[in-house]
């Protein structure tokens, strides 16, 4: 069943149906979104190219295998499109969400559980937010398998967001969080979504990218 989420943002109690969306921005928003989406996007890898460039080194000397990894993921609409990231893991690694792996898992590289911590990991998903696939907030893209994760987003509308490299909820717990609060934080900013609301969920995200909060 969906999830109706209160007024600040948490989960409502399971099996409560989730309300119609009474108002959506408009196209100028829309275009307003993508702009920003483009502008970060550049920026990012731009100004991150040494930190890339570096990370990319590192992971091909600590442990054998690409340095980036791709990953199939359910997108807008419920539609898979292919992710991008830096390697955490040892090669072979199946596909499971972070926190079943469990902390401390012996199947993070050597210098995996840092880049997790500081979610470099997470930078060359850039060029998915460049190239339209996901945008800066919104969403975190479910793996292809986490069948409960995407049919409570359908079930809520949360589907018919792009997903982000960051989001409401990644900002009130991330790793930490329930399939069910996932969705109901992200059913709460599809119902406020705005640019203002946007810009304050990045500069939440930079903050708590150096506290490592909510990350197994």
């Amino acid at each position: 069943m969906g999830l109706a989420p209160t007024s600040d943002g948490s989960p409502g109690k399971a099996g409560s149906r989730a309300p119609i969306v009474a108002r959506r921005p408009g196209a100028g928003h829309a275009l307003a979104k993508r702009a920003l989406d483009v502008a970060g996007a550049l920026a990012g890898l731009l100004l991150g190219s040494p930190v890339l460039l570096v990370t990319a080194i590192a992971i091909r000397l600590d442990s054998p295998g690409p340095a980036f990894f791709r990953q199939r993921r359910i997108g807008r609409g419920s539609r898979p499109f292919t992710i991008v990231k830096f390697r955490t893991m040892k090669t072979g690694t199946p596909d499971l969400a972070s926190h079943l792996m469990g902390p401390g898992s012996s199947r993070l590289t050597r210098i995996g559980g840092f880049l997790r911590r500081s979610s470099i990991d997470e930078l060359p998903q850039l060029w998915n937010v460049l190239r339209g696939d996901m945008t800066l907030v919104g969403p975190r893209p479910a793996l292809h398998n986490q069948e409960d994760l995407i049919a409570l987003r359908r079930e809520a509308g949360v589907d018919s967001l792009r997903p982000g490299l960051t989001g409401w909820a990644q900002i009130h717990g991330r790793d930490e969080l329930s399939v069910p609060e996932k969705v109901g934080f992200d059913r709460w900013y599809l119902e406020h979504e705005s640019l203002g609301l946007d810009l304050w969920i990045l500069l939440r995200t930079v903050g708590i990218l150096f506290s490592s909060r909510g990350v197994y």
